[in-house]
This record gives structure tokens, C-alpha cells and sequence, in this order.
């Protein structure tokens, strides 16, 4: 049995170091090699989104790594491998409702109570979907999610091996949601699958559900950045009322007044404030920005490299 078990915990360790990373790159090369970019990724969103993929690991992992390894023994000496009991199944079960239950608040209240929003803003900022958009985050916003330190009590008190596995799970489908690759529409397209598609919405968060919780604007019936805040399980936004389901997608993503703040703003603001006069993430810029302009327009690619953006159909608080 401690075979098998070792067994087990290799292949679970290979996934977690090889097979994610792999998955990435993979739907990284596929969405440049069809062009899904285009003219939608200019030098600033590059550095955004580069910043903010690399620089947090550089900052979260440490912390994470020091509150597991000094913090929880002195103030849970008590309870290391308290878990270890608990059979995998159920370990999958625990960690999965604490990880992603914690997120789904976390990720809601950061677009209802207006002070927070301005560290989940660099989420939306970007006029596209991609893959790179799944850490499209502000440092602390990602420094503070709860989940993260949940988990890694929950590690340990002994749910390691569900931990790793349960991460893997929802950085695959987390990636995916936003990839820009429509996986879901043929779920869609053929009667047949219109059953297995009824289920896996309610369920996982898709291109189609997700997508329109990063539309530009709600007056289409399709965006609803109110709600669909899922990001393993859609399922608490079927439980909790904020389930928006459509099975189409956006024609504009972004936010109307975003004309490329640098990336370090959007990586540490508030400790380096944006240049861009207006923004909310200026040294004086207001906590929620609105525009009254016509939002039934659908707005151009933007390039902020050469200064000509044209502003894309803007999300409101409620």
C-alpha cells in the first residue's frame, strides 16, 4: 500500500511540476499561431501581462512558503497532519469547496464594494481574452487572496497531495476560461452535446460564462462583469444568483477610460500610482470612473504605443 501511495505521489508531483506549465504553453502557442491576438496586444499590455505573470511568483511564492513553513507551526502546533486521516476522495472534496468557495467571494467583493475595486482593475483592463489574462492581476490583490492561505493550512494539516491535485484541475480550467480559444461552442453547435453542455456550464467556468463576466458592456444580453465571478466552479454563481449563461460571447471586453497604464502601476498600485491623467489608479484619480458616452458602439482595437486609443465600452460598479 505505501508502494502504491508513493507511486501516486510521484506522478501527482510530475503533473504539478511538468504537465501545467506544459498545458500553457501549449494554449499559448496555439492562440499566437491563429492570429486570435492580432492587432490586440501592443508593447504595454505585453509588459502587463509579462509583469504581471513573472513578478508575483517572485513575491507571493516566498510569503506563501514562509507562512507554511515558520508561521502555521507556531500557531498551529497542534494540528499538523490533523488531516492525514482523511481519504483522498474526501481530501479532493475539502480542498476544492475551501479553495474555490473563498476565491468566489473574494473575487465578488472586489467588484461590489467600489474601495477594492481599483486592485482587481488590471483583470479587466485589457481590450482582449487570452491565456496571459488568467494572471492578469495587481501584486496584492493576488498577495491577499485568501484561498491561497486556507490551502496551505489545509496542507498542513495534511491534504498535500489533494492540494496538489485540486491545483492542477483549476489552473487548467481557470487557463481555459480565459483562453481565446472557444473550446465550449461545439458544445453549443450539436443537439447532441446540448445535455453534457447544460451540465459542464453549471458546473466549471467556460470560455462562454466567463467571457462575458470580462464584456465591455451588460446592454447586449451577453456581458455580465455583475456577476459570473466562478472561477473553478460556475456553481456558486448558480447557488448564490449571479449565474449569467448565454452560450455566446462578448464583441468587446475591457473598460472604457483604460488608456494603458504603465505596468507598474497596474502591478503595485497603490505603491506606484499611474501617469495617465483621470485614471483611477492616478495619484488623484477617483475610486470608480463611469463615462456617459454611447456604449452601443463597438469600439476599435486600441494601440497605446502610438497614443491613439479609442476607448472600449466601459464595466460600472453597482
Amino acid at each position: 500500500m505505501e508502494t502504491a501511495i508513493e507511486f501516486v505521489k510521484k506522478i501527482v508531483a510530475n503533473l504539478d511540476s511538468y504537465g501545467f506549465p506544459f498545458l500553457v504553453f501549449f494554449i499559448g502557442v496555439l492562440e499566437f499561431s491563429f492570429g486570435l491576438y492580432k492587432r490586440k496586444w501592443p508593447k504595454n499590455e505585453k509588459f502587463v501581462d509579462i509583469a504581471c505573470f513573472t513578478l508575483p511568483r517572485l513575491i507571493i511564492r516566498p510569503a506563501v512558503a514562509y507562512y507554511s513553513l515558520k508561521f502555521l507551526p507556531l500557531a498551529l502546533p497542534a494540528f499538523k497532519n490533523e488531516f492525514g486521516w482523511v481519504p483522498l476522495f474526501w481530501g479532493l472534496i475539502i480542498i476544492a469547496v475551501a479553495d474555490d468557495l473563498t476565491q468566489y467571494w473574494y473575487h465578488r467583493l472586489h467588484h461590489e464594494i467600489p474601495w477594492l475595486w481599483r486592485f482587481h482593475r488590471t483583470h479587466h483592463s485589457a481590450s482582449y481574452m487570452g491565456m496571459a489574462m488568467a494572471s492578469r492581476q495587481n501584486a496584492i490583490y493576488t498577495l491577499f487572496f485568501s484561498q491561497t492561505y486556507l490551502t496551505a493550512a489545509l496542507v498542513y494539516m495534511g491534504l498535500g497531495i489533494p492540494a496538489i491535485i485540486v491545483r492542477g484541475i483549476k489552473g487548467t480550467i481557470t487557463t481555459l476560461a480565459h483562453s481565446s480559444i472557444p473550446w465550449d461552442k461545439p458544445f453549443y453547435k450539436y443537439k447532441v452535446l446540448h445535455p453534457l453542455a447544460w451540465v459542464l456550464e453549471r458546473t466549471i467556468s467556460t470560455p462562454a460564462t466567463h467571457h462575458a463576466h470580462h464584456a465591455a458592456t451588460t446592454d447586449d444580453g451577453v456581458g455580465h462583469y455583475k456577476g459570473n465571478f466562478g472561477n473553478m466552479f460556475f456553481l456558486w454563481d448558480i447557488i448564490f444568483g449571479t449565474a449569467l449563461i448565454s452560450r455566446q460571447y462578448p464583441k468587446a471586453y475591457g473598460i472604457s477610460h483604460y488608456e494603458g497604464d504603465q505596468w507598474y502601476a497596474q502591478l503595485l498600485w497603490p505603491i506606484f500610482k499611474s501617469k495617465v491623467p483621470g485614471s483611477e489608479l492616478a495619484a488623484n484619480g477617483p475610486v470608480v470612473r463611469t463615462d456617459d458616452f454611447n456604449k452601443s458602439a463597438e469600439p476599435e482595437p486600441k494601440d497605446y504605443d502610438n497614443k491613439t486609443s479609442q476607448p472600449s465600452l466601459a464595466p460600472e460598479l453597482a
